[in-house]
């Protein structure tokens, strides 16, 4: 009997980016197994910030209501607060995570979805689970060891934990999805960029009700200016809600050159109490850990038949709250290649669009979370706080900030100004939404790239350019309001035009591959009752916008055109590799 287990797709790693391909890959009908070394799914909260189009990947699979179910919602988590302790004194806060008034509408007319705080631990099972239920083969307890490839498949050789035997996996593509200190992205020699280990940092799960401190200015993360909080980690001591107000996440830095102090109970204590600030307060420690910043991302996240996502193609601090986002949206945009690659639709030649079209957006987490990181010094600098000085000093700098003196004016003016920048890390609304591809996969229509009107990284700025994701606007069918961004997905290509699009619509049925058609104007299957979608999707009514499975703007064309066929045919050869 043949000890080689077939599948064609092997995923290693059930984290949010393994997860992911998993449910995407099963929803696709595509054969897969998920190995992973651990006896269980995350059982910490690691992750947690999930922003809108991470919601929209998670909307099209069918799981974004189990997500709201269980997320921490957003308004329960924008006043970002900067103290000396929970306990202490109050610096200054930020409305994060679209909670600023002017945040808020640009979030609403951005997505159909609402951003959350879904930590790991809650957010693995909701994926896991729906892949398994639609045909994932999931195995404990089961670690990758090494792989090999050839021209139709990869055979990897895994160790079964609990029997202590190793077997063979043979399949036609492996994802390698394990993390920071991926061996398949080593063993595949994925050429990458940066540094390990830039600084150090523990996390300290623990319990405690500190509702009194915290339910009136309701929030994710409290950032604690407090003796010691400069010493790497992640910028300042960081108290991060987990469930509100009574489980909890304390991020506090080590200096990495001298290594991780020794994760007594005892001392994780102590550092809970220097951040909450009230020793009288039951507090149970759950579990500490110690990890560090990196700063570091893949060049390239293929070779071969081997491909990598999440964190094993990008390597940084949670700042920003990217990590576990970027990890679900690299899946997704992978798994519908993989599917009409193995179903004979596309070229293999289309696999070669995700590095291009992943790897910058891997490259810009890992700088932006890095920079949020040093953008916090100003708030320190703003108190005189960064220079060597004994916790006296650092409290009297605190305390100065409230005299009547010029000095004083200007420190506050300083803190305010420093506080208020955070912005770049708490309500970076355009890193989350504002992609743009490039590559074989998308098809230039030869319009210039308008650039940005304001700040890419804080602000949303909608294009139905090719390369683009598809801009949302509200429209109905009958009595049903959907958004443009439901029309989509699902698997399956899809053409919207309106009315005079009708060459659009016949060419679309006349191809090879399924395409769905989305007619929107009166008296229409869909109609744009506000206008937004006349002002948004930038063509005629008589234009055409083909959107590929992942929601990507991949062809547009401005009006009418007599050869629809033929240039919707042309469209599909080259973004399915063919041309």
């Amino acid at each position: 009997m043949s000890t080689v287990v077939e599948t064609d797709v092997l995923i290693v790693g059930s984290g949010p980016a393994g997860a992911s391909a998993a449910l995407a890959l099963s929803t696709y009908g595509v054969p897969n197994i998920v190995v992973t070394r651990y006896a269980s799914l995350a059982d910490t909260p690691r992750a947690h910030i999930t922003n809108q189009r991470t919601m929209e990947v998670l909307r099209d699979l069918g799981v974004e209501q189990e997500v709201v179910a269980q997320a921490t919602p957003q308004h329960l988590m924008g006043n970002t607060t900067f103290c000396t302790s929970l306990a202490g004194e109050e610096l200054g806060r930020v409305r994060s995570w679209g909670n600023d008034p002017l945040v808020q509408a640009a979030h609403e007319l951005a997505s159909p979805t609402r951003m959350c705080d879904m930590p790991q631990h809650l957010m693995e099972p909701v994926l896991v689970n729906a892949a398994v239920a639609r045909g994932t083969r999931l195995r404990f307890e089961t670690e990758y060891l090494s792989h090999t490839q050839d021209a139709d498949g990869v055979t990897a050789t895994v160790r079964d934990r609990l029997r202590g035997d190793t077997y063979e996996i043979r399949a036609k593509y492996l994802i390698g999805a394990d993390g920071g200190r991926s061996k398949v992205a080593a063993d595949a020699g994925l050429p990458m960029g940066g540094q390990m280990g830039v600084a150090g940092s523990i996390n300290i799960v623990f319990e405690a009700d500190l509702a009194k401190y915290t339910a009136h200015r309701p929030s994710t993360l409290y950032w604690v200016l407090a003796p010691g909080a400069t010493v790497g980690g992640i910028g300042a001591g960081l108290v991060r809600c987990v469930r509100p107000w009574t489980e909890w996440l304390i991020v506090w830095g080590y200096d990495v050159t001298a290594g991780a102090p020794d994760l007594t109970t005892e001392y994780a204590e102590s550092v809970v109490r220097k951040l909450v600030g009230d020793d009288d307060i039951p507090v149970t420690v759950k579990s500490s850990s110690a990890w560090t910043v990196n700063e570091m991302y893949a060049e390239r996240y293929a070779n071969g038949r081997v491909f990598c996502a999440g964190d094993a193609v990008h390597r940084h601090p949670p700042s920003n709250g990217l990590g576990s986002n970027t990890s679900v949206q690299d899946a997704y945009n992978l798994a519908w290649k993989l599917k009409l690659v193995l179903d004979g639709t596309a070229h293999p030649r289309l696999l070669d669009s995700y590095t291009a079209e992943r790897a910058p957006i891997g490259r810009q987490v890992v700088t932006r979370a890095n920079q949020s990181i040093r953008e916090t010094a100003p708030v320190f600098e703003a108190l005189d706080g960064l220079s060597p000085q004994t916790p006296e000093q650092l409290w009297a700098n605190i305390a100065a900030r409230k005299d009547t003196t010029e000095a004083a004016a200007k420190q506050r003016a300083r803190l305010r100004e420093a506080i208020a920048f955070k912005a770049y890390e708490f309500n970076a609304h355009g890193v989350d939404l504002n992609q743009r591809y490039t590559s074989g996969a998308i098809v230039p229509d030869g319009t210039p790239d308008p650039g940005f009107d304001r700040d890419p990284e804080l602000h949303h700025q909608p294009s139905s350019r090719p390369g683009a994701r598809l801009p949302h606007a509200w429209i109905t069918s009958g009595s049903r309001t959907l958004s443009t961004l439901d029309t989509v997905g699902r698997g399956r290509f899809t053409l919207l035009t309106g009315i005079g699009g009708e060459d659009w619509v016949r060419a679309a049925s006349a191809q090879a591959l399924p395409v769905a058609t989305v007619v929107i104007g009166p008296g229409q299957e869909y109609e744009d009752p506000y206008g937004d979608w006349a002002h948004l999707s930038e063509i005629s009514d008589a234009g055409a916008l083909l959107v590929r499975p992942d929601g990507f703007v991949a062809f547009r064309h401005a009006s009418a055109a007599p050869d629809a066929g033929e240039l919707l045919a042309d469209a599909l050869r080259t973004v399915l590799g063919h041309a």
